[in-house]
Order: C-alpha cells, then structure tokens, then sequence
C-alpha cells in the first residue's frame, strides 16, 4: 500500500496509538507531521520515523484551540507541500463520577478531545477543498463513548459526540471526495495499564512479549501496532469509497460500530399518556440496552 505521494497530521502522536499510526503511516511511504505537548517526546518520535527512513517534522503546541490546527495544516504545506490526511489523536483524561467532575476538568477533556478535533478537522477541510483533490479525515473515539464508562463523563461524551460529528462530515464532504471516518481503538497503552481488569494481564504480557487469547480475541484489546494498519488502509486510495463509519480495533479483532437503533417499537393511538406508558413499558424493558462494556467472566475473576 502505497502512500509516498500523502502527506499527514497525527494529532497527539508523541507517544503510545498516535506514534504508532504515525509510524505505519511513514512506514508506507507518508510525509508526517508529529504533535505533542512535550518537545522532548516529539523530538524523540521524530527521529524514531526518521530512523526508519520516514519524512517527518514536530509541531509542539497543544490541540484544541484554532491557532495550533493551523499551525499542523500550515507545517504540512510549508515543509512537504500539500495535506492530505489528517488523524485526530490528541486526548487526555480528567476521570471523575459525575459529582466530582469540576468545569475545569471537564473543559480541559472537552477542549482537547471535542474542540481539538473540530479545529483541526474544519482547518484540513479548508486546505483539501483549496487543493481540489479530496482528502481523508480519520477521527479515534472510544468504545466509551459507544457504551460509556463509569467514571468518565467528560471523555465518553467527547467520544460520543466526536462519532457524531464524523457521521455528519462524511455527508458535507461527499461531493468534495473527502471521507470521514472514525476508529475507537482498544490497546494496552499507558492509559489501559492502570484499569484493574487489564492490569495483571499487561503486566504479564511485558514478561512474556504476548497477550492472552481472552484479550486479543474476545475483548479485542492488543498492542498499539494492532491498532495501526487500520488508519494506513482509511488513508489510502483503496479506502476512497469508505465514510461515515466507525470502526473497533484492536488485537486479533475488527469490526463496526452500528447506529442506534429503534427497539420494542409500540403504537397507541392519539398519543400516548404517562397511565399508557406506564402499562406499557413491561412489554419495552424487554428491550431495554446494556451499558458499559461487557467482559467475559474469566477476566473479571468471576469464573466461568
């Protein structure tokens, strides 16, 4: 798969899934732009592509506010010429129940997961539109945001909303041959080390270099290269035809995401009043949705 003639962005990709779709990108042949906070991790993921004979630069500023998406757009043009991929990245955690969620934690997730993608996204828009030759839009939620998350208000609903979005890109940019897709990754990153349920697995795999069966197959949770091939293939021409999707990855696992659904669908005539939807409502709950995600017992030490 060829993509020696693309350029990208990937937000966020200092360290951990960011570097490693900006890795694969450059592996196949893409011009990067690398974005983190922190100057030494991208100095240091920059001459990790450059090791591997990538072309790559580092923009060092965070995401979310307008000037730092033009800041990425303008680099790609300034150093390689053009843009035309760009991958939505960048995050942080702030996790609280509800109750001990502050505004400022609260904005501070918003601002990099929501704003930032928005930001960035309607800046490439800006520059594949200008260039008149389509582009590629790739947005990383989260299954949080598909089924939530106990203790993340702010990120399941940046997660959530960010899918949105895409599903409502990808009708915009149509015409324009831009697609907008999204992919919510599952890996054994510096984030997933610290959930209980993960833990001694991760620790386990650092000893033994692999993943059990139950998490690469089963929960579809593996190392942050699993994670990769899918942002190399959205990038590329074979994918021309491919958006307004949401697609879950990770270890030996892909799928898709499907909309929501209308379930238990009932009628009564001139409307329904609260008495009605009380004497209905046993023949719905027995439609009513799970929420959070759903382990197998093995891993929650629940046996079988």
């Amino acid at each position: 798969m060829d993509l020696s003639n693309k350029v990208a962005v990937v937000t966020g990709s200092g360290r951990g899934l960011g570097l490693a779709y900006a890795k694969d990108l450059a592996r196949h042949g893409a011009a990067v732009v690398i974005n983190d906070v922190d100057k030494e991790t991208a100095d240091k993921a920059v001459a990790e592509i450059r090791a591997l004979g990538g072309r790559t630069v580092a923009v060092v500023a965070p995401v979310g506010p307008t000037e730092t998406a033009q800041q990425l757009v303008a680099t790609a043009v300034e150093e390689f010429g053009r843009l035309d991929i760009m991958v939505t990245n960048a995050g942080i955690l702030r996790d609280a129940v509800v109750w001990k969620t502050s505004d400022e934690a609260f904005d501070a997730v918003n601002t990099v997961h929501l704003r930032g993608t928005f930001t960035c996204v309607r800046e490439a828009v800006l520059r594949f539109r200008a260039q008149g030759a389509g582009g590629r839009i790739i947005c990383i939620g989260s299954p949080a945001g598909q089924r939530g998350n106990f203790g993340q208000t702010s990120y399941s609903g940046a997660k959530a909303a960010i899918v949105g979005m895409v599903r409502t890109w990808s009708m915009e940019l149509q015409r324009a041959g831009i697609t907008a897709n999204a992919v919510c990754p599952v890996a054994a990153t510096a984030m997933t080390e610290t959930m209980p349920i993960f833990r001694p697995h991760i620790e386990s795999a650092k000893k033994t270099g692999t993943l059990p069966a139950l998490l690469r197959r089963d929960i579809g949770l593996g190392t942050a290269d699993d994670a990769a091939g899918i942002i190399t293939f959205l990038a590329s021409d074979e994918a021309a035809d491919i958006t307004g999707q949401a697609f879950a990855i990770g270890g030996d696992r892909v799928a898709l995401w499907t909309h929501p659904q209308l379930s238990g669908i009932s009628y009564h005539d001139n409307g329904w009043s609260a008495e009605d939807l009380a004497a209905e409502w046993p023949n719905l709950s027995e439609h009513r949705e799970s929420v959070g995600e759903e382990f197998p017992a093995e891993l929650t030490g629940g046996g079988k």
